[in-house]
């Protein structure tokens, strides 16, 4: 059992491929609670966080930075502790040296819907800025530029090899947004 003064260090921690060679995320975290640290490629920490279900929130951020997330190290806890999460996580960021990018100037990347608005082409901003077109149309082209900003995501999480299903809120493409459903 975790407590004050028993907290584990990044370094002791396992690494843990973010995608199995059967192209699955780690399907064992699903309903645990934890703290975690997101590794790039080159086993660089990128973000570190902590959850109430530790497997949703890595699909969350897999969505949001697929080529920022290959590694992860995870300490699960048996009831739920934000204290001991908060003293965890700020541990292994001291310990890191310096503040990842994903808990600085990047955060909102990491934890926020995607916002297809501030990626759109220039076409895009052109048919969507149409003085011409009332909310009902502009809400159409949001979707539809959700819709292709999803399928590159998907694709390129797909050349990664991940076989896991991803379904994004259908609800959330009409204002823009993308997030897992």
């Amino acid at each position: 059992m975790t407590n004050e003064t028993n907290l584990p260090t990044l370094q002791s921690l396992s690494y843990i491929p973010y995608i199995d060679e059967n192209g699955q995320l780690p399907e064992d975290l699903q309903g645990k609670i934890g703290v975690y640290a997101i590794f790039n490629q080159e086993k660089s920490l990128q973000f570190v966080g902590y959850s109430r279900d530790v497997y949703l929130s890595l699909r969350q951020h897999l969505v949001r930075q697929p080529q920022q997330c290959y590694w992860v190290k995870l300490h699960a806890i048996d009831r739920p502790s934000r204290t001991i999460l908060e003293n965890i996580e700020q541990a292994w960021i001291a310990e890191n040296a310096s503040l990842p990018v994903g808990n600085g100037e990047q955060k909102a990347i990491w934890t926020q819907p995607i916002d297809v608005k501030t990626i759109m082409t220039p076409e895009e901003q052109v048919n969507y800025h149409n003085p011409a077109n009332d909310e009902i149309t502009q809400m159409k082209i949001l979707k539809n530029i959700a819709r292709r900003v999803e399928a590159e995501i998907l694709a390129s999480l797909e050349l990664r090899g991940l076989k896991t299903q991803i379904r994004f809120n259908p609800k959330l493409k009409e204002t823009g947004l993308l997030d897992v459903k």
